[in-house]
């Protein structure tokens, strides 16, 4: 099983939707057998569960995470972890031990822009995170 985790020096990343890069672990038996750090290949929520989905990631750990981005990972067929903290590969192993604590209630509010919404296209010129004004929690 393929598990993806957003990934920032060494731990998880608070925000799915401005992730950067992804740590990739296979787990075969309860254990990390090979483990690397992806970066991101497109930008926007449809794009990154595309390129987990890609990936041959089965499920995800996260931080926050929005209602667009839950539902393209669910239509990418990716099971979601949100709301963890703190170190990335200890996540993992406590994941496939079955023992990570998590928050499947776990959201990110966002203000943008009108007519505009991160993950319907390539953001060009700007980042998405330009208009976050909710905190994740």
């Amino acid at each position: 099983m393929k598990i993806a985790v957003t990934y920032e020096n060494g731990q998880v990343f608070g925000h799915f939707g401005h992730c950067r890069q992804f740590l990739v672990a296979e787990v075969e038996n309860g254990q990390v057998i090979r483990s690397e750090v992806v970066p991101v290949l497109g930008s926007g929520h449809s794009a990154l569960a595309g390129f987990l989905h890609g990936l041959g990631a089965e499920k995800l750990i996260c931080g926050g995470i929005g209602a667009g981005a839950r539902t393209a990972l669910a239509q990418a067929g990716i099971e979601l972890y949100p709301g963890v903290s703190g170190d990335a590969l200890a996540a993992v192993q406590q994941l496939a031990a079955g023992n990570l604590a998590f928050d499947p209630d776990t959201t990110c509010n966002h203000h943008h822009e009108e007519g505009h919404t991160c993950g319907e296209h390539d953001c060009g010129e700007h980042t998405c995170g330009g208009h976050h004004s909710g905190e994740c929690r």
